[in-house]
């Protein structure tokens, strides 16, 4: 009698376990479906950044290793997704020359429509700012060559919603080189973006 009720018991147990799974299955099964049909819908894009231009307005160097710049860089923000802003944040971006950080460039949160861009203009000033041994040796180099080079890097964070309740944020990280030919400060074919390809 005991044997008998301790075996129901275990077979109530083993249903109950059976029941449990395909309940879960069922469930991992329909979200799988909803997430797959709202990427369908939305065709979601990942935003990004982007510089189409830039121009060296001033260059001071001299022969004591300090350095002043005066910048103007164009940053774009893209969204190419259809159906949802994006919310940019946490941009931070560093200039630098040589491995020497030359300006910081900032920008407050901020958000771009769908199917659209948001042109970010940065006037960057700097100096003086001292440059190393290595680092005089570089500008020497690349003065004598008419053509300057500085590097831009940072990340900013973006947030995008897909559907009604999915939010997406990842971070987007550029780095890249700039350069300028000098004296008249053209960027060389500026081809910086965070977007992957």
């Amino acid at each position: 009698m005991q044997r008998r009720s301790s075996e129901r018991g275990r077979q109530g147990l083993v249903w109950a376990a059976l029941i449990v799974c395909s309940v879960l299955a069922v469930l991992v099964i329909i979200t799988g479906v909803v997430v797959f049909a709202v990427y369908l819908i939305y065709q979601p894009k990942m935003p990004y950044l982007h510089v189409p231009a830039a121009h060296l307005g001033r260059l001071d160097y001299d022969q004591s290793g300090t350095l002043g710049v005066e910048m103007v860089l164009i940053m774009v923000a893209e969204n190419d997704n259809r159906a949802a802003a994006a919310g940019f944040s946490d941009v931070a971006f560093t200039l630098s020359f040589h491995g020497i950080d030359v300006a910081l460039l900032r920008a407050g949160p901020f958000e771009v429509p769908r199917n659209s861009s948001l042109p970010l203009q940065y006037d960057a000033r700097a100096g003086p700012v001292p440059l190393d041994a290595d680092a005089m040796a570089a500008m020497d180099a690349a003065l004598k060559a008419g053509l300057v080079p500085f590097d831009l890097a940072g990340q900013a964070r973006t947030r995008w919603r897909v559907g009604l309740f999915l939010s997406v944020r990842f971070w987007t990280h550029l780095s890249c080189r700039l350069s300028f030919f000098w004296p008249n400060g053209t960027a060389l074919h500026p081809n910086c973006t965070s977007r992957a390809h």
